[in-house]
């Protein structure tokens, strides 16, 4: 993975050179600088977990939101810093019902 060093994000391999789909800055590629890069070619799949036999007592605590996909009005959460410290954590969702994860931010 390689980040723009104009703005920061990241950029994507054409041909012979890296391009940044923000502002448009170009790199050329160098291959012994890609060699220690990981890719998803690189990375092994995870298996699927089965969670349709647990109890919902192992899912951790659940609180009263309405799923946006089937409605159902109980969901188990948990809470991530995923921002800066200075910032609240971000609540992670899953349905008990149909298994949809979403998240919500404080904005």
């Amino acid at each position: 993975m390689k980040f723009c060093d104009e703005c920061g994000s990241m950029m994507k391999a054409d041909g012979d050179e890296w391009v940044c789909g923000s502002c448009g800055y170009t790199e050329a590629r160098n291959e012994a600088e890609e060699s220690d890069m990981t890719t998803q070619q690189d990375q092994e799949e995870s298996d699927i977990v089965d969670m349709s036999d647990v109890g919902e007592e192992a899912m951790g605590p659940t609180t009263e939101i309405r799923c946006p996909e089937c409605g159902n009005d109980r969901a188990s959460y948990e809470m991530k810093q995923i921002r800066s410290a200075d910032e609240s954590e971000t609540r992670f969702f899953t349905c008990t019902e149909c298994g949809h994860k979403w998240r919500e931010d404080d904005h």
